[in-house]
C-alpha cells in the first residue's frame, strides 16, 4: 500500500455566494414598511496552509476533489445569510503549487505560509441594501456569485539541508540511520528506499537536517529507475553528499565512474551546480574497500573535493564527517541573506483606468471584458425587468454605452459580457440615461414595453370605479 506520495493533481472548489432577499417589512398597522430583505452570506474560501505535522500529499492522492460551503441566503427582516466555512488543506513544508500548464502559482516554505487556491463568492445584496433615494423600494435582489473552480498540482519537494545521493546500494539509508536517529528500511539489494528518509543531526553547535534520496542510475533525469521522480528532492537542499561505494560487486563500476555518472545526471536535470560537493567513500571496513579507498582519494582531492572515509556499519569517520557537513551548513547560512519583513505595496489605478475594455469581433459583435461588468452580469436575475434595469443603470455609470459608441457599436448590434465560453449576449439599446427616475411600481421598469397583464387589470378596475364615481356625481334629483 502506498504510504508516501509527492505529486497529486487536486481539484478544488470554493463555495458559492448566498443570493440577497427582496423583502417588504410586515408589521400591523404599518403598510408600506419599506424593504428589508437581507444579504447574503460570503461562499468559504479554499486554502492550502503548510503544517509541520505533514509529511506527505497521500490524503489528496485519495481524495483529490475539495469543496468548501456555500454561504446562506439572506432572509426578511434585514437577517443577513451566514457566511461559508473556508476549507484549510494542510500541506507539507517545501510545497509548490503548480496550474495544469506547469505555471508556479506559489511556494510554500515554512510554518504557517498559506495560499488561496480558490476564492469563495460573493453574497449578493438584498433590497435592503440596493435601497436609495430614488429607489426607495427595490422589488429585487441581487444573486451571489459563483465561488471559483481551479485544478492545480501539488508537488513536494523535501527542505532539507544536506542530500546524500548516488547509486542504489552504496550506503546512503545506512549512513543516515548512524548520523541520526532516522530509521530507514536497510536491506542488501537495489532500490531498497522507495521513499525520501529525512534525519535530524547534532554537531556541536550546529543542527541540521539530512536527506536520504532514493537511489541514482544512468538515464534518471529522463526518467530511468526512481531519479526523475525524487530529483526534485535535492533542489532544495544546500550540500550534496556524493556516498561511493568502494566494495561492489559489480566489476564494471567504481568509485570515480560513479561519481562522473551521478554528476552527469546531476547536471541534466540543471539547476545544481552551485551547491557545495563533498564526497563520501564508504564501506572501508572492507579490506578490498579500504585499499580502492586510498587508491582514488588523490584523483578526487584533485578534482577540488573534499574527501571522506567513512563505514556505516564499523562507524568509523562518522565524526569528521558530521563536522565537516556541519560547517558547509553553517557558511551556507551565513551567505544565504537576511529575510526582511514583507513590505506593503498599494499601486493605485490609473485615472484613466475604467477597468473594461472593449473589443469588436466579428459579425457585428462587440465584447465588453473587466472584472466589475462580469461580475455585475452574474449577479443579476435576468427574470426581473427591474434587476435588468439596474444592471443596465450600473453600466451606462461605468462607461460601457459611451465606450461602445467610441468603438463604432449601433443600435441592434450584439453585445457579449464575459469569456467566450461563458458570456451574455444581448442587442444592445443605447439609453444614456440614468433610468431610475422612470421606474414604476416595485418589479416595472418602463424601458420594457411589455405590460403587467395584473397591473393592467388594477388600472382598468381603477378607471371603471372612477367612471361610476363620476356619474353618481353628476346625477340630479327630481
Amino acid at each position: 500500500m502506498t504510504t508516501f506520495v509527492d505529486r497529486v493533481e487536486l481539484h478544488v472548489a470554493a463555495g458559492n455566494g448566498g443570493h440577497g432577499c427582496a423583502s417588504v417589512h410586515r408589521e400591523k398597522f404599518k403598510p408600506l414598511g419599506g424593504p428589508d430583505g437581507g444579504n447574503g452570506g460570503r461562499g468559504g474560501d479554499v486554502i492550502l496552509t503548510v503544517d509541520q505535522s505533514v509529511t506527505t500529499l497521500l490524503d489528496y492522492h485519495h481524495s483529490p476533489h475539495r469543496k468548501a460551503t456555500s454561504g446562506k441566503p439572506g432572509e426578511g427582516g434585514n437577517r443577513s445569510g451566514k457566511d461559508g466555512q473556508d476549507l484549510v488543506l494542510p500541506v507539507p513544508d517545501g510545497t509548490v503549487v503548480l496550474d495544469k500548464a506547469g505555471n508556479v502559482l506559489a511556494d510554500m516554505v515554512g510554518q504557517g505560509t498559506s495560499y488561496v487556491a480558490a476564492q469563495g463568492g460573493r453574497g449578493g445584496l438584498g433590497n435592503a441594501a440596493l435601497a436609495s433615494a430614488r429607489r426607495k423600494a427595490p422589488g429585487f435582489a441581487l444573486l451571489g456569485e459563483p465561488g471559483g473552480l481551479q485544478d492545480i498540482v501539488l508537488e513536494l519537494k523535501t527542505v532539507a539541508d544536506v542530500a546524500l545521493v548516488g547509486y542504489p546500494s552504496a550506503g546512503k539509508s545506512s549512513l543516515i540511520s548512524v548520523l541520526s536517529a532516522a530509521k530507514p528500511k536497510i536491506a542488501d539489494y537495489p532500490f531498497t528506499t522507495l521513499v525520501p528518509n529525512l534525519g535530524v543531526v547534532t554537531a556541536g553547535s550546529t543542527v541540521y537536517t539530512i536527506a536520504d534520496v532514493p537511489g541514482l542510475i544512468p538515464g534518471a533525469s529522463q526518467g530511468k529507475g526512481l531519479g526523475l521522480e525524487f530529483l526534485r528532492h535535492v533542489e532544495r537542499c544546500s550540500v550534496l553528499v556524493h556516498v561511493l561505494d568502494t566494495a561492489t560487486l559489480e566489476s564494471d563500476r567504481d568509485p570515480v565512474s560513479d561519481l562522473d555518472i551521478i554528476e552527469a545526471e546531476l547536471r541534466e536535470y540543471g539547476g545544481l551546480d552551485n551547491r557545495p560537493r563533498i564526497v563520501v567513500l564508504n564501506k572501508i571496513d572492507v579490506p578490498d574497500g579500504k585499499d580502492l579507498a586510498e587508491m582514488v582519494r588523490p584523483d578526487l582531492e584533485a578534482r577540488g573535493y573534499r574527501v571522506f572515509e567513512v563505514s556505516a556499519v564499523a562507524h568509523m569517520g562518522l565524526k569528521e564527517l558530521s563536522f565537516g557537513l556541519a560547517e558547509l551548513v553553517a557558511k551556507s547560512r551565513a551567505a544565504k541573506p537576511k529575510e526582511e519583513a514583507t513590505r506593503i505595496v498599494i499601486r493605485p489605478k490609473a485615472v484613466d483606468d475604467a477597468g473594461f475594455t472593449v473589443t469588436p469581433e466579428a459579425d457585428g459583435l462587440f465584447r465588453v471584458r473587466g472584472e466589475k461588468p462580469e461580475r455585475w452580469v452574474r449577479q443579476t436575475d435576468f427574470n426581473n425587468d427591474e434587476a435588468v434595469g439596474y444592471l443596465a443603470d450600473r453600466l451606462n455609470r461605468l462607461g460601457v454605452e459611451e465606450e461602445l459608441m467610441k468603438a463604432g457599436a449601433r443600435s441592434g448590434d450584439g453585445v457579449a459580457i464575459g469569456p467566450e465560453d461563458n458570456a451574455v449576449v444581448f442587442d444592445w439599446e443605447p439609453t444614456m440615461m440614468s433610468g431610475a427616475e422612470m421606474l414604476g411600481r416595485r418589479g416595472e421598469d418602463h424601458r420594457f414595453e411589455e405590460p403587467r397583464p395584473a397591473a393592467q387589470r388594477r388600472r382598468d378596475k381603477q378607471a371603471e370605479r372612477d367612471e361610476a364615481t363620476q356619474e353618481y356625481d353628476d346625477f340630479e334629483p327630481f
